[in-house]
């Protein structure tokens, strides 16, 4: 009995200081995690205070007298809706064609067990381990010498093989997830391959397709680098490259005007991203269907 009272001290203590110790652990992380958020959020503020601001510069304050003006400047044919629409046109094209291209590629690697899948795979992601800068110089003179130049459907294809390996790889694994008996119960009835995939396979993984439809999306609306070299005309450069207007000579910068054309250029991915993840909620309802 001695020897009980004796240790129930100690275990007190030990519990008070484990209690405390992760206490303060748990301060840090609380810490870190804030400042890691203040990072995030002390840009988009200033991006939204810049954007009514008259007299906007490089650091965040509250505008005296906020106003619209910055908006009613950018929102011209010339500044805002070409390129906005020019970077649609490319971005569509592009997530169009690469789901298509990696539907079809990962069909095969997911379905069909050969020694060549994980050899192609490994090549496939050795392709998003190459920079596009690296390739511009060979694929410019490609394009120059096809007189492709300044052409938005070949622009489109180039963009979507840059995206193209990764997007193989998020749909193979989302197409995994599909039940294989699911294809076989629909070939034990007749249908084909082709059949069974557009019937069966690309309904289940709705949720997958339109992950891999925002991630090429957003990859092709912030593309910078390719359009600028490969498309020359003003009317035919999108929003990325068009941004450029808003930086004078000299350090001249226009940060009001160049606030409310970033807030109105991230709008339409954003509208985007609302509507697929609305759609997404059961896409994956079935995908146990054959369990048990």
């Amino acid at each position: 009995m001695t020897t009980n009272r004796l240790r129930a001290p100690a275990r007190t203590r030990t519990t008070t200081t484990g209690g405390s110790s992760r206490a303060r652990a748990r301060l840090g992380s609380d810490i870190a995690l804030a400042v890691i958020g203040l990072c995030f959020v002390a840009p988009l503020l200033w991006l939204l205070l810049a954007a009514v601001d008259p007299h906007a510069g490089y650091q965040t304050k509250v505008p005296s007298a906020p106003s619209m003006d910055n908006f009613r400047a950018v929102m011209t044919p010339e500044l805002l809706f070409q390129p906005l629409a020019n970077s649609f046109l490319l971005s569509a094209g592009t997530a169009v064609v690469n789901l298509l291209a990696a539907v079809l590629a990962a069909y095969p690697l997911s379905r069909y067990q050969s020694r060549f899948n994980k050899p192609f795979m490994y090549t496939v992601l050795f392709g998003t381990s190459l920079p596009v800068t690296a390739i511009m110089v060979p694929v410019y003179g490609l394009f120059v010498q096809l007189q492709l130049l300044d052409s938005m459907v070949a622009t489109v294809f180039f963009m979507a093989t840059t995206t193209l390996p990764m997007a193989i790889w998020m749909t193979k694994n989302f197409m995994d997830s599909v039940p294989l008996e699911l294809e076989e119960a629909a070939w034990m009835d007749g249908a084909s391959s082709m059949t069974a995939l557009r019937t069966i396979v690309l309904p289940l993984m709705g949720q997958g397709l339109g992950v891999v439809l925002i991630f090429v999306f957003i990859q092709a609306w912030g593309n910078f680098f390719v359009p600028f070299i490969l498309l020359l005309s003003t009317g035919k450069q999108p929003a990325a490259v068009s941004i450029f207007s808003f930086f004078g000579q000299h350090g001249a910068i226009a940060y009001g005007e160049l606030a409310a054309f970033s807030i109105l250029y991230s709008v339409p991915v954003l509208v985007l991203y609302a509507l697929v993840s609305r759609g997404m909620g059961n896409s994956f309802a079935l995908s146990g269907a054959m369990k048990g």
